[in-house]
């Protein structure tokens, strides 16, 4: 009996908290904005709330579920029957489509999280020359000044392009220099009249580049024969064997890559010092494994192995070095190991450990 008197007692007192909280309502809990233009910026809306309950309302915080949309509150607290506002204010730009976004309310209300939302579609802007050609080189305007190959069997050639725009006083011829052997490189048409727009379009032949994994070379643009260092086109490509058609008996007949370890920590060393170690690297497979490429990260260099080609059971080393000169604190570095192992062709081994320096008397 006593039991049952403390648990109604219990519960009277927790039904008498609840009826004295504050207690937040809102006219609406969502606002849809319909179609709005990217091109006139910012859209705003008001939230306008009650306090229903018995006990003023506090908002500790209000936040928005994206950095494009910003809520401002009533700071102060709202006593019982008054009212409080929550302004959010979106921002299109650079976002065309449709959106949903939340914005969370914490408080001390009787429900102390509560979420309301703003929806709509974004009319994208039409885009200017400027927008479609924003990198300025000289005189001559561009789309980029990237041209990636991405992914390139060792034997293909690929064609990749930027469009240029002539928005100057005069017609352009560009040139091109630091040219490598397995790139073609030429604007077409070759003089851009003025307010026209054309190409800059390259040819990668990766049997000429002879290398493999991600590469770079950098071409200098040139106009009226004078060099400037900022006009440069960075040109890329990752050259890798394409695994994908092979039968699953060529696969389990294939070579198989392993390492005694692929993380090696030093632990602590003093700045100035050299830390060196062995990786063994070994064949589980059927077939010979090619070493195609050991290539180091900066600050650590690695030696390629004796041996390129192991056969089933072989092992060998790739010896790597790390150099602390200059450098000080946690360090990690990389070493990328391409392989002709259809399962696992890159493989990154890592040196890493804490580069000490002496503090001075």
């Amino acid at each position: 009996m006593k039991k049952t008197l403390t648990l109604v007692l219990a519960l009277m007192a927790c039904t008498l908290m609840m009826a004295q909280k504050a207690v937040i309502t809102f006219a609406s809990e969502s606002h849809d904005f319909g179609e709005i233009q990217e091109a006139n910026g910012p859209v705003t809306y008001e939230f306008k709330y009650t306090n229903t309950g018995k006990t003023p309302l506090v908002l500790h915080n209000v936040q928005a579920s994206c950095g494009c949309t910003t809520p401002e509150w009533t700071r102060t607290p709202i006593q019982p029957g008054k009212e409080g506002s929550i302004k959010v204010t979106f921002n299109p730009q650079n976002r065309p489509g449709s959106f949903s976004k939340t914005i969370t309310i914490q408080s001390n209300a009787d429900t102390p999280t509560k979420t309301i939302r703003i929806l709509g579609n974004v009319l994208q802007k039409p885009k200017t020359m400027e927008d479609e050609y924003p990198i300025k080189m000289e005189n001559l305007r561009l789309s980029d000044t990237h041209l990636a190959f991405t992914k390139l069997a060792p034997e293909e050639v690929k064609i990749a392009e930027v469009k240029v725009w002539n928005n100057s006083a005069q017609d352009l011829t560009p040139e091109f220099i630091n040219v490598p052997s397995h790139i073609q490189i030429a604007s077409i048409p070759a003089t851009i009249k003025v307010g026209e727009t054309g190409v800059i379009q390259a040819n990668y032949d990766a049997a000429k580049k002879n290398d493999w994994g991600f590469v770079t070379d950098q071409v200098y643009v040139i106009f009226d024969g004078q060099r400037a260092y900022k006009n440069r086109l960075t040109i890329s490509a990752t050259i890798a064997e394409d695994f994908s058609k092979l039968s699953d008996a060529e696969l389990s007949n294939a070579p198989s890559v392993s390492f005694d370890s692929k993380d090696f920590d030093f632990g602590s060393v003093g700045q100035g010092s050299k830390v060196e170690h062995d990786y063994i690297i070994t064949n589980n497979g059927e077939k010979n494994l090619v070493i195609r490429k050991v290539k180091a990260s900066c600050g650590c260099t690695a030696v390629n192995p004796a041996k390129t080609i192991l056969a089933k059971g072989e092992s060998t080393t790739i010896h790597a070095t790390f150099d602390s000169r200059g450098k000080s604190g946690r360090q990690q570095k990389t070493i990328t190991v391409i392989t002709n192992d259809p399962k696992q062709s890159n493989v990154i081994l890592r040196i890493s450990g804490t580069v000490t320096v002496p503090t001075q008397q």
